[in-house]
């Protein structure tokens, strides 16, 4: 093997005097945990009678289970990877996308979760079109939840191809589409046989063996340094590469020059994990609105511990490998992570971090393919085409038809976008949940003159303006890691995130379209969905229909 083709890993290791990579053993224990995660997918698939087992897995899921469920669900390979390379390059500025994405819950917690849950049934449309116009509001709710699931896709599955770059050494193009097609292959096998019950499992293992292997990290990096922290950051400055070193622990090395765009993106990020679909989807997992609220409780622990942990890991790269390493290093800043596993534990330890990586992209695929299957499903083809004279049984079988070709299209987008900047597709999937998705939700259980108009514009113009300002942004055109590169520029929107200016419009879109609108929604529906989302009673019969 030539040396450009050399893993990167070994290279850094060889770089660090430390045990090479191993790629056998990486892919030998990837493949060991999709051989007992397909058992249990099968195993669960045996009770998916109804639409009520194959979307929200029969509601038999506890509090603290659909916790862990959710925490798999929202820690992505950008959390792991992504959050300990900013932390290790960036230090202080890094780790407020913890923050944010943290905080984040705080705000599904007291506003979305246990409402949701008394309200709907399958899908985020459910609380939409329970008191306004069924067809208008569903479609636009399904087509805002298949693009923002779209878009996370891509993300996911070019960062699939990107990982096994990073990983394995496998650097051409051919062999990074191959990868992809088998993740994707097998998050179809998740989802068309195991349909939430078994994805569920799948998260549940996930987020165990992903917070355990950070937690087993953690505590390496801080024996290496006597358990003291402070070490840690000292040993992290004397290896960074900011000017002054000393920056690295103060606000302002990432976003210094232009602290609107963090503004920007932190808006977008607390406010759209509330509107999340696949997030939102976990709510109806549950048996009760209690057991939701139980639910985003343990999620919020878990999440905040392993946010703890990547500070720790961040900081520690940049003490144990080094700034100029992992910038320097054929996967950039997302390479922090597996260097400083390969630093502490050898090939042994690399593997299982390798391991949990694939495991965190197949389980978030899968995660993101049962709800835009069935947003589609439910609400296009049950409530729209067939105007809901469908049974159930039907309507899982145009379900796991759509999981076909989801998973079709997310294989050929991941292999179309490599290789580029994709950090936009994983931008642009929060800001329209939070311009378009979240307005819309909290006007419908909040506010009683809230009417179809409002609805309409405001989740229509939420996605037009981000896709818009995003396409016109600097991260597809005019700078040095712009999608299309530096060379094409079309640039006019100055921030790399829309949110600041999306987000607020879609709320503005909401109220003047509800106050222009004459025809007023049912005044008895309005308040029936609030009493129903306040205390639950009606729920439960609404959901066994």
């Amino acid at each position: 093997m030539s040396s450009t083709l050399t893993s990167p890993l070994l290279w850094a290791a060889e770089s660090q005097d430390t045990p090479v990579n191993n790629p056998i053993l990486n892919i030998s224990i990837f493949l060991a945990f999709v051989v007992v995660t397909l058992v249990i997918v099968f195993r669960a698939s045996r009770n998916n009678r109804s639409a009520a087992d194959y979307y929200a897995a029969g509601r038999s899921f506890s509090g603290p289970q659909n916790g862990f469920a959710i925490a798999g669900d929202y820690l992505s390979a950008a959390s792991f990877l992504g959050i300990v390379g900013a932390i290790a390059v960036n230090g202080y500025d890094g780790f407020l996308y913890s923050v944010g994405f943290l905080v984040a819950w705080l705000v599904a917690l007291l506003l979305v979760a246990e409402l949701m849950r008394n309200t709907a049934k399958f899908t985020m449309a459910d609380v939409l079109a329970f008191r306004l116009k069924q067809r208008p509001v569903r479609m636009a709710a399904a087509l805002t939840t298949l693009a923002v699931c779209f878009f996370y896709l891509l993300a996911q599955m070019a960062g699939a191809g990107g990982l096994v770059s990073l990983l394995l050494g496998v650097d051409s193009r051919v062999g990074q589409s191959l990868v992809i097609a088998i993740v994707g292959v097998v998050m179809i096998v998740y989802v068309l046989v195991g349909g939430m019950k078994g994805t569920t499992w799948v998260q549940i293992i996930k987020a165990f063996l992903l917070i355990s292997g950070v937690f087993i990290m953690t505590v390496w990096v801080l024996w290496q340094h006597g358990f003291n922290f402070s070490d840690v950051l000292d040993d992290a400055v004397s290896n960074s590469i900011s000017d002054p070193p000393e920056a690295l622990l103060a606000p302002g090395l990432q976003y210094g020059a232009l602290p609107i765009d963090f503004v920007s993106l932190a808006l977008a990020l607390v406010l759209g994990t509330a509107g999340l679909p696949h997030v939102l989807m976990r709510f109806y997992t549950v048996p009760t609105a209690k057991e939701a609220r139980r639910s985003v409780v343990w999620a919020i622990w878990l999440i905040g511990i392993f946010y703890l942990f990547t500070l720790v890991l961040g900081f520690g790269a940049a003490a144990m490998v080094g700034s100029e390493t992992i910038v320097n290093a054929p996967g950039g800043v997302n390479s922090a992570a597996p260097l400083l596993a390969a630093v502490l534990g050898g090939p042994v330890l690399l593997g299982i971090i390798s391991a949990v990586a694939f495991a965190t992209i197949l389980a978030v695929v899968a995660g993101l393919t049962i709800t835009a299957a069935a947003s589609f499903a439910h609400d296009i083809y049950s409530n729209v085409v067939r105007k809901g004279e469908v049974d159930s049984q039907a309507e899982v079988k145009v379900a796991r038809r759509t999981v076909l070709v989801i998973g079709a299209v997310s294989i050929l987008g991941g292999i179309g976008v490599q290789g580029q900047n994709i950090a936009f597709l994983v931008a642009l999937a929060f800001a329209v949940a939070a311009s378009a998705n979240l307005p819309t939700i909290l006007y419908s259980l909040y506010w009683r003159r809230f009417t179809t108009r409002g609805a309409v514009w405001s989740m229509y113009g939420g996605l037009i303006t981000c896709v818009v300002l995003i396409a016109l942004s600097p991260v597809v055109s005019g700078s040095e890691t712009a999608m299309l590169g530096p060379n094409v520029d079309f640039a006019i929107f100055p921030l790399s995130n829309p949110g600041i200016v999306s987000i607020p419009l879609g709320f503005l879109l909401g109220w003047i379209g509800s106050l222009t609108d004459r025809n007023e929604e049912s005044k008895k529906l309005a308040a029936e969905m609030e009493v129903r989302s306040l205390t639950g009673h009606g729920a439960e019969k609404a959901v066994e229909h």
